[in-house]
């Protein structure tokens, strides 16, 4: 460009700069909102965390609010836990509220806020309750074998949520009460003779309770009933296996009979013993990995 050029070069340039200095603002408040946004997110996080932990700490006062000195309190907590168990039991957990357990207590609304202030707090003192269900009675020997002890108090665990099955449909986690933290300590007790450092008895013990949740959830939602042998059940399968989008179950039906496969998967699912068979393949997993266990392979590998 020549001398007569520069000021429109400057005009370009000057341009051009407010164009840059925009879409860096442009950005930079974009970047700025984005990171505001973030930390509304996680503040408010922050803030269900808190709240979630002021209700818990709330309801452990349900524990002590009655423990003081005075005249002794009409209701007791076993008294208001196993009029909501019965409820729940009965007519379904959907129908537990304060006024159906007032009047199962025969007690008027506001009377039973002066025990249990929120639904928190009753479900923690309901689910304390059933805890107390899946204890080893107090006399009875736990068994020495640390196998059969997690045994047996994986099927007192499963007992109780069998016969309570509403239980699996809480998704609130209330806090600890004694009959849960008793809990804890028995299955502790159970596995203390597993060798095996307490990392690894603490992830056998939640694989245990996962385990025997799962089983419960499977057999409320899909075995406590009676079997299908509706005839339009049975055909509308028989056709999906008849189609070859299912190439395996069509080669089983081919072999076995439709009827027959039908007999024997409903047969196989709905075994009682399955619990403690697979329960038993669970615990081989844990031993076989076990410090000692590894030493026992070494040895039969060597033999």
């Amino acid at each position: 460009m020549g001398a007569h050029d520069a000021p429109v070069r400057d005009l370009l340039v000057e341009h051009t700069t407010d164009l840059v200095n925009e879409l860096v603002a442009k950005q930079v408040a974009k970047q700025v909102a984005k990171q505001a946004e973030k930390v509304v997110v996680k503040a408010s996080k922050h803030v269900e965390s808190i709240d979630r932990l002021a209700e818990h700490l709330d309801s452990i006062e349900v524990w002590t609010r009655h423990g003081g000195k005075g005249r002794k309190p009409r209701l007791s907590r076993v008294d208001i836990a196993s009029a909501a168990i019965r409820i729940a039991d009965t007519e379904g957990f959907e129908a537990l509220s304060m006024r159906r357990l007032a009047a199962e207590l025969d007690v008027g609304t506001m009377s039973l806020y002066h025990y249990v202030r929120t639904k928190e707090e009753l479900l923690t003192l309901v689910l304390d309750a059933m805890m107390a269900e899946v204890l080893v009675p107090t006399g009875t020997t736990m068994p020495k074998s640390w196998r059969a002890a997690i045994t047996l108090v994986a099927q007192r665990s499963r007992d109780a949520l069998l016969r309570h099955p509403w239980i699996l449909d809480i998704s609130d986690d209330p806090p600890i009460g004694p009959n849960a933290m008793r809990h804890f300590d028995q299955t502790l007790q159970a596995i203390e003779r597993f060798d095996a450092p307490l990392e690894i008895k603490l992830e056998l013990m939640l694989a245990v309770d996962e385990y025997v949740f799962g089983y419960c959830v499977h057999w409320r939602n899909n075995l406590q009933h009676a079997e299908m042998h509706d005839g339009s059940v049975m055909s509308y399968m028989q056709g999906l296996f008849d189609s070859g989008d299912y190439p395996t179950l069509s080669g089983l039906v081919a072999e076995h009979g439709f009827a027959p496969l039908w007999e024997r998967i409903n047969t196989q699912m709905r075994d009682v013993r399955r619990f403690e068979r697979n329960l038993a393949r669970l615990l081989d997993g844990f031993e076989t990995g076990s410090p000692s266990g590894s030493r026992a392979l070494r040895r039969s590998g060597s033999d």
